[in-house]
C-alpha cells in the first residue's frame, strides 16, 4: 500500500449516535481545553479506556507461564 493509502485509511471515519443531552454536557465541558470538537473529545476518551482494559489484560494466564517456565527448565535455560 502506498503511503498516500495509508494517509487516506487513517482519515476515514463514522457516525455514531449519542444523545443530544450528553452531546450539550460534553460540548460545555471541552470549553477551554484544546480539544476543538465533542468527536475529538469522544475519540480521546475511548481511546483511553480502551488502553486501560488493554493493560489489565495478562499476555498470559498463570497456566501459560508455568508451562512456559517448564519448559525452559527442561531445555536447561532456568533452574
Amino acid at each position: 500500500m502506498s503511503a498516500e493509502g495509508k494517509t487516506e485509511e487513517k482519515k476515514k471515519f463514522t457516525t455514531i449516535s449519542i444523545p443530544t443531552p450528553l452531546f450539550e454536557k460534553i460540548k460545555e465541558r471541552i470549553k477551554g481545553t484544546g480539544f476543538t470538537s465533542v468527536s475529538s473529545y469522544v475519540t480521546y476518551v475511548l481511546r483511553e479506556l480502551l488502553a486501560e482494559k488493554e493493560e489489565e489484560e495478562a499476555p498470559f494466564t498463570k497456566e501459560d507461564e508455568e508451562r512456559i517456565k517448564a519448559r525452559l527448565r527442561a531445555l536447561g535455560y532456568i533452574d
